[in-house]
Formats: C-alpha cells, sequence, structure tokens
C-alpha cells in the first residue's frame, strides 16, 4: 500500500536527475524528533490486537494484608479496593466510612506488608471515580480525581431534584415550619487515622479535579483548578512528565446524560483531550468531545486520539506543539467491504451453498468507487487506540453499546493499525 503523506511534499520531475548542487534529503532517526505535522502514515486493516491472544489483565483484587488491617482494626470503615504501585512497595486502599455518600470515598497510603502510613485524604475531600485512581510509571506520585465533601455530593451523578411548589401556589403559614427547635441527630463517630496526623485540608472544587500525592501520601495538591470541568479520564505519561485526560462541562455531562437515559443505555462519558503537566500547566489538544481515551506514544512525545473514523495526533513537549490529522474513512468502507465479503464467502462455504460463493468473493482488483456505508455491517467507529511501540498506533473499531438493563452489545470488533515514518527533510549544503 503506498504511503500516504499527513502534509503535501514538494515532489522532482521523475525525467530529470538530480543535480550535485541539489540539496540532499535525509530521514530523521527518531520519531521523537518529528512533528505531528511531518509523518507519513500507511493503514493495515484486520490484523491481530496489540497483546495477541493474552487475555484482558484482571482489576487487582484486595490486598490481603490490607484487608486484614480493616478486618482487625478498622471495622467501622468499608474496604473498596487496593491500588498497587508498579514497584509493588506501596498500596493505596480505597475506603468509606459508615454515614459517607456512596460514591465519595476515602484513600490511605500502606506498606507493601500492610502497615498503614498515613491518611491520604483530609477530611474536607471525596474521591470519586475509584477505577481511574492511578499510579505513575516510577511509583513516586498517584493521581486521582476528588471533589470537595461538604459541597453536594458527587455533581456527576446528578442527585434526584427536591419537589417544588406546583406553579401558582404559595407557601402558607401552615407550612412554615415550626420555631421549636428539633433535636439534632447525633453525629456518627469519626475514627482518627491511627498512623501520623490528619492530612491538611486542601483546595477542593465541586466537580471532578485531578489531585496528585505522593507515595508517602504527602503532598496532596490538585493540578487542575477549573470548577465546572469534570475531568473523568486520566493516563500517565511513560517518562512520569504528564497525565493525558479527558474533560467535559458539568452542563455537558448532565446533557449526554440525559440522552443515555432516554435510551435506556449506560451512561458512557465523552469529552474533550488535554495535557495536564505535573506542574499545573494544562493544554486543550482539541475542541471536540470524543469517548475514546487518549493513547502516549512509548517515547512520551505525542499523544493519540481517535475521533469516529480518524486518528489525531498531537506534540506533547514541542516548543511550537503541531498537530495532525489520519483521515481513515475511506481505507475504512474499503476495508470494511472486503471483510463482509470474506465474512459472506465464509458463511456460504460453511452452508455448503457453493452456487452464490463467487458473488461474496474478495474482489481481485481495486475498487472503482467507494461503498456505501449503509450496506456494510462492519464499518464502524474507532472505539479504542493503543500506541505500543512508536512507530505503530493500533485502533479498534465496533459497535459498543451499554444497557442499563441485561447485557451491553459489542459486535464486529476488529483491530486495524497505522504505521508511522518520518517525512524526509532537506539538507542544507
Amino acid at each position: 500500500m503506498a504511503v500516504i503523506a499527513l502534509a503535501v511534499l514538494a515532489t522532482a520531475s521523475s525525467g530529470c536527475s538530480k543535480k550535485e548542487s541539489e540539496p540532499a534529503t535525509v530521514a530523521p532517526a527518531a520519531l521523537k524528533d518529528v512533528p505531528a505535522l511531518q509523518l507519513n502514515y500507511r493503514y493495515e486493516a484486520d490484523v491481530p490486537s496489540p497483546s495477541g491472544d493474552a487475555e484482558a489483565p484482571v482489576a487487582e483484587s484486595v490486598n490481603p494484608a490490607v484487608l486484614a488491617d480493616f478486618e482487625k482494626n478498622r471495622q467501622q470503615e468499608l474496604l473498596l479496593a487496593t491500588v498497587s504501585s508498579p514497584n509493588r512497595e506501596r498500596i493505596v486502599a480505597i475506603y468509606r466510612r459508615i454515614g459517607d455518600v456512596a460514591s465519595a470515598y476515602r484513600l490511605d497510603m500502606y506498606k507493601a506488608d500492610g502497615a498503614m502510613i498515613r491518611q491520604l485524604t483530609p477530611e474536607s475531600m471525596a474521591v470519586n471515580f475509584p477505577e481511574k485512581i492511578v499510579w505513575s510509571p516510577d511509583s513516586s506520585s498517584i493521581a486521582f480525581a476528588a471533589t470537595g465533601r461538604e459541597a453536594t455530593p458527587g455533581l456527576s451523578t446528578f442527585p434526584a431534584p427536591t419537589a417544588t411548589p406546583a406553579a401558582g401556589t404559595r407557601p402558607t403559614a401552615a407550612a412554615t415550619p415550626s420555631p421549636t427547635p428539633i433535636p439534632a441527630a447525633s453525629p456518627t463517630p469519626v475514627p482518627t487515622p491511627r498512623v501520623g496526623e490528619v492530612p491538611p485540608n486542601v483546595l477542593t472544587f465541586r466537580t471532578e479535579q485531578i489531585y496528585l500525592a505522593s507515595s508517602e501520601g504527602t503532598e496532596v495538591r490538585a493540578v487542575t483548578q477549573n470548577e465546572g470541568l469534570i475531568y473523568f479520564h486520566f493516563v500517565w505519561a511513560p517518562d512520569n512528565s504528564a497525565l493525558a485526560a479527558l474533560a467535559a462541562t458539568f452542563q455537558e455531562w448532565r446533557f449526554l446524560q440525559y440522552q443515555a437515559d432516554q435510551r435506556k443505555e449506560r451512561f458512557l462519558p465523552k469529552g474533550r483531550p488535554r495535557v495536564v503537566e505535573k506542574n499545573g500547566r494544562e493544554r486543550l489538544l482539541d475542541d471536540n468531545l470524543t469517548g475514546v481515551f487518549p493513547a502516549w506514544s512509548p517515547d512520551s512525545s505525542k499523544v493519540a486520539v481517535g475521533f469516529d473514523t480518524q486518528i489525531r495526533l498531537y506534540d506533547s513537549v514541542a516548543v511550537t506543539p503541531t498537530q495532525a490529522a489520519v483521515p481513515l474513512r475511506n481505507q475504512m468502507l474499503i476495508s470494511a467491504q472486503t471483510y463482509d465479503a470474506a465474512k459472506l464467502a465464509e458463511a456460504a462455504s460453511a452452508a455448503g451453498n457453493t452456487a452464490d460463493t463467487g458473488t461474496a468473493q474478495q474482489p481481485s482488483s481495486p475498487p472503482t468507487s467507494l461503498p456505501d456505508e449503509k450496506d456494510l455491517i462492519s464499518f464502524q467507529p474507532i472505539v479504542k487506540v493503543e500506541w505500543p511501540l512508536d512507530d505503530m498506533i493500533y485502533l479498534q473499531t465496533g459497535l459498543v453499546k451499554e444497557f442499563q438493563v441485561g447485557e451491553g452489545v459489542r459486535n464486529h470488533m476488529r483491530w486495524h493499525r497505522v504505521i508511522l515514518s518520518p517525512q524526509a527533510v532537506t539538507l542544507g549544503k
């Protein structure tokens, strides 16, 4: 398959030989040094998954040593899960206390042997999206999303609105609360940390922001401070320098959730991709919403995000960062036509119907026109992106739906890949 350039290259006439005075061209040695805008790509359809036949990784079970500590010393607290650092020396316990809102969690830091180091999150903080708690590759920091515990619990969960008076009615004197004081309920006793001091309060917000903490459970700080945005996904760069994240506004979140409820589907959020550095500097990568999680290049120089039938690449560390779109719609249409034809041929062969298999064979020559996407059942959008090698990006397409009741749908799941190569650059005399 011919290599297609992301940017237009000037080519010399094939009938003329190069003169000695013309500058030479050379391809850069490493893709890290090539801006996203100056990359070539080649599309390969229906390839094996990047993990081969290996099964998907199983989520970590609760650490037995930490569980034993909760069962013996912390019976008023419910342990949800544990997250171990890559070097296996630290464990974060995710739990809540009796009386806490179900979706508002707390974090403590443990040693590998099950000894508690300290309470990680302050009393004023509620941790959300516990499945998104991620350690940095070097095990020095942990990232999580949290809000203020005193604020409306779980803005992203949208609690049912309270009842309002009917239109045109006014509260009467009988409806006015009695001035007689009502005894307050006895508060649930809050256990104090058994090790160290209560962590100091940090700045919290009413929507989920990204926080970082050290492996010792200290230095808890917000690296995003955009109240009104919900950060619901983030992944570390391989060099530990930054996070690639997705975030949506509160209004967008509510609208998308409302649409999912109308379709009786489980809500799958969408957001705008961005890079968040450890010092708090943030760069919005795109103005379009996507539900495909960003993927870092192995050298941490770029981020890839999927949008329907397109992969977009963004420089993450360049002084003047560029971005490039890899349009794949036409290639995906043609490959889907070939894939569907092959599946029809297989079905006909399995049924012993040899008379009609000729019309379902793969075309022996390139198509002269694009097929209609309405006729292709395997033509589906990008749902996942992985970047295992510097010069190779994998993308999975398919139909994915999650329903509020019953099993979801995952049909026509196919893996493809994009092979990257640098454009040649001109050398001076």
